[in-house]
C-alpha cells in the first residue's frame, strides 16, 4: 500500500554524515537542506563549487561544499580520496545528480557523457566510498532513477559506451536511468550476499520542476517537459519526498522502486516492483562487469550470484 509520509517525519539525523551528489540546486539541494535541518552533516558534492557555495550560504545547518564532476572519473577519485585522507566516515550516499543533455560529445575518459555522469560516475563513487560507511549507523545508498526507465524495453548498449551522438539525448537519458535501476538492484543483491550492513535503495521523484528539465534537447523534448510539467510536475520539495523516505525511513524497502504516483497532488510513496529491463539479472551482472572495466573501480565482485553471470 502507498505510504503517506512527510518531510517532517525524517528521523533525527544528529551524528550522521551524508554525501549528496548534485546538491547545488533542485532535488539535491532540497535533500541536503532537509537532512541538515534534521541534524546531519551533509557533504554537498557539486560540479560548480561557486554555485554550491551560493546555495549553502542561503541554507542553515552543517553543510560542506566539495567539488565532484561525475562525468570525470579523475574527479570522482579525487573526491573520494579527499574524504579518505581526512578520515571521514559516512552513513548515507544519495546518488542524485543527473543530466539530460550536454554540449560534450564525450566525457574526459571517452564515454557518452549522460551515461558517464548518471551511471558510471555514481558506480565508481559508490565503490570508492563503500568502506567508509559505518556499519552500526543504518548505512544506506540511495540511487535516484526515473520512472521513464520502463519506456524502452531493451536496456543500455553495453558494447558501445562511447555512444552515438546521433541518438537523441532523451533516449540516452532513459538508457542511463535504466542503468541506475540495474545498478541499484544489483548493488542490493551483492551487499546482501557479502553480509554487508549497507543497504541499497532505489527511488525516483516523478516529474519535478528542477533545473534539469530546462536542459531539454530538441523541440519534442522541450514540448514534453513544458506540457508534462504543467500537468504532472511537482515542486522540488514534494519531489524529494521519495528520495528522503528511502534515505531515512525505517519502513523503506529495498528491491523495489520508491516513488510517487502520476497524480501530482498525491504525495504518498509507492513501492513498485522493478520492471523490465531493470529486473534482468544477467544484464545487471554484465553492466557491473562493464562498469568495473570502464571505471577501473572493482568491488563486491565475489558477491555476484552465479545464476546472474552471463
Amino acid at each position: 500500500m502507498p505510504v503517506a509520509w512527510a518531510l517532517a517525519e525524517i528521523p533525527d539525523q544528529t551524528g550522521r554524515t551524508a554525501v549528496v551528489t548534485g546538491a547545488s540546486s533542485g532535488l539535491g539541494l532540497v535533500a541536503a537542506e532537509q537532512l541538515a535541518a534534521h541534524g546531519a552533516t551533509v557533504i554537498m558534492a557539486v560540479r560548480d563549487v561557486a554555485k554550491g557555495e551560493r546555495a549553502r550560504a542561503g541554507s542553515t545547518g552543517d553543510l560542506e561544499v566539495r567539488r565532484l564532476d561525475l562525468a570525470d572519473l579523475d574527479s570522482v577519485r579525487a573526491f573520494a580520496g579527499q574524504l579518505r585522507d581526512e578520515g571521514r566516515e559516512i552513513d548515507l550516499l544519495l546518488n542524485n545528480a543527473g543530466i539530460t543533455a550536454t554540449g560534450l560529445e564525450r566525457s574526459p575518459q571517452g564515454y557518452e557523457p549522460i551515461f558517464a555522469t548518471n551511471h558510471l560516475g555514481h558506480f565508481a563513487l559508490t565503490g570508492l566510498l563503500l568502506d567508509l560507511f559505518r556499519s552500526d549507523r543504518d548505512p544506506r545508498v540511495v540511487t535516484v532513477s526515473s520512472d521513464f526507465y520502463r519506456l524502452l524495453r531493451d536496456g543500455p548498449d553495453l558494447d558501445d559506451l562511447a555512444g552515438d551522438s546521433a541518438t537523441a539525448a532523451t533516449e540516452r537519458y532513459i538508457r542511463s536511468k535504466q542503468a541506475n535501476i540495474l545498478f541499484g538492484a544489483e548493488l542490493d543483491r551483492r551487499l546482501r550476499r557479502a553480509g554487508s550492513q549497507v543497504r541499497s535503495f532505489l527511488a525516483h521523484p516523478g516529474m519535478a520542476r528542477t533545473p534539469m528539465h530546462r536542459q531539454a534537447d530538441g523541440l519534442a523534448a522541450w514540448a514534453f517537459t513544458r506540457i508534462g510539467g504543467l500537468l504532472l510536475a511537482r515542486t522540488p520539495l514534494r519531489g524529494t519526498i521519495p528520495l528522503l523516505y528511502a534515505a531515512t525511513s525505517a519502513t523503506a524497502e529495498t528491491g523495489v522502486v520508491l516513488g510517487p504516483s502520476l497524480r501530482k497532488w498525491d504525495s504518498r510513496v509507492h513501492a513498485r516492483p522493478i520492471l523490465p529491463p531493470g529486473d534482468d539479472l544477467a544484464l545487471a551482472s554484465r553492466l557491473w562487469q562493464v562498469s568495473e572495466a570502464a571505471t577501473g573501480v572493482s568491488y563486491l565482485s565475489q558477491a555476484a550470484h552465479p545464476a546472474s553471470r552471463p
